[in-house]
Order: C-alpha cells, then sequence, then structure tokens
C-alpha cells in the first residue's frame, strides 16, 4: 500500500515538475519576443535618426523631416536640440509659399512638441504658449489640451487647468487621465 501512494507521489511531482517547467518557458519565450521587439523598434529609431541627422547637417530639409528628427531628440530627452529642431521646423514651414494640409498637421504637432519639451525643462510660460498655438490651429486636439491642463497645474492655475480637463472631457469623455485631474481639481478649487 505504501508503495502505491509513493508512486502517485512521484506522479504528481513530474506533474508539477512538467506544469511549473511549461509555465517557465511560456514566460522565457514572452520576455525574448518583448527584448526583440525593442531591439528592433530601437534600431529603426536609430537608423532614422542617424539619417535624418546626417541629411540635415549637409542640407536643409522639409517640414517633416526637421519635426521627425526633433521629435527623435525629444523621446530620447535631449530637450534643447529637439526646441533648436522644432523651430526650424516651424522656420522650414514660414519658408514655404504655400502649405497644405499635411505641412499644417505637423505645425500643430510641433507646437504640441515644442510645448512638450519647454515643459520637460520646467519652462511652464513657454510650454502653455506653445500648446495655445496649437490648439489655435486645431482647436480639437486632445493631447495639446491635456498638455496644456497639466502645465496650467504645475504652476498652481488649478482653475484653467480643471477648465482645460473639462474640455478635454468634452472632446473625448473616456479620457482616463482627464477624468481622474478633474475629480482632484474639483476639490482643489472648491475649498
Amino acid at each position: 500500500m505504501f508503495t502505491v501512494h509513493r508512486s502517485l507521489i512521484i506522479d504528481m511531482d513530474s506533474n508539477l515538475a512538467v506544469i511549473y517547467l511549461s509555465i517557465l518557458v511560456g514566460l522565457l519565450f514572452f520576455a525574448v519576443i518583448s527584448i526583440f521587439r525593442q531591439i528592433f523598434k530601437s534600431r529603426k529609431q536609430e537608423g532614422s535618426f542617424s539619417k535624418l541627422r546626417s541629411k540635415l547637417t549637409k542640407e536643409s530639409g522639409t517640414v517633416k523631416e526637421y519635426y521627425q528628427l526633433a521629435s527623435i531628440y525629444s523621446q530620447k530627452k535631449l530637450f534643447s536640440q529637439s526646441v533648436n529642431l522644432f523651430q526650424k521646423t516651424i522656420k522650414a514651414a514660414d519658408e514655404q509659399e504655400e502649405t497644405d494640409a499635411q505641412t499644417e498637421d505637423y505645425i500643430t504637432l510641433t507646437y504640441n512638441g515644442l510645448g512638450y519639451a519647454y515643459f520637460a525643462q520646467e519652462q511652464y510660460d513657454l510650454a502653455i504658449r506653445n500648446y495655445k498655438e496649437a490648439l489655435k490651429r486645431q482647436p480639437e486636439y486632445v493631447t495639446a489640451l491635456n498638455n496644456l491642463a497639466h502645465a496650467y497645474e504645475r504652476k498652481k492655475l488649478n482653475s484653467q487647468a480643471l477648465e482645460s480637463y473639462e474640455k478635454v472631457l468634452e472632446l473625448d469623455a473616456k479620457n482616463a487621465i482627464a477624468k481622474r485631474r478633474v475629480q482632484s481639481l474639483r476639490r482643489l478649487v472648491a475649498a
């Protein structure tokens, strides 16, 4: 009788080991896939970065090229370089005789990017000015509205922040950031 129980225990232990091993292999597989995706994404970004930087040091670029390079610098948290390139984006657009809808979109994104770069450097007044410029060009730009509200919060302008977040919710009722911040700011403004 003791041998029957012993073999049952050994079978359970081996089944448990197979389950644990399967889970471990699954987790490792997921981790490897995630790492390779990140590597490929980084390599693609670095390739674009290198190509654009090389081209733009040799010759003038398009609005799109300046914007893309400025965005990469911003993602790398090299904000002073991104500010310089965002400003070149605007200058390149001003030098064009005619602007199409795509160029206008890039300019709107550029002002938001400038705002973000200034915000990251704690230059909130400049950030607010650029977010407002983006919103002047595209009043329903939810990301710029969210960013503007956040800048107002950092400047302790809670009523303006609340107003901006409420506009975000008018445009995007499911915006989780705005929902959370509106609740918090209503308590602060009411106090």
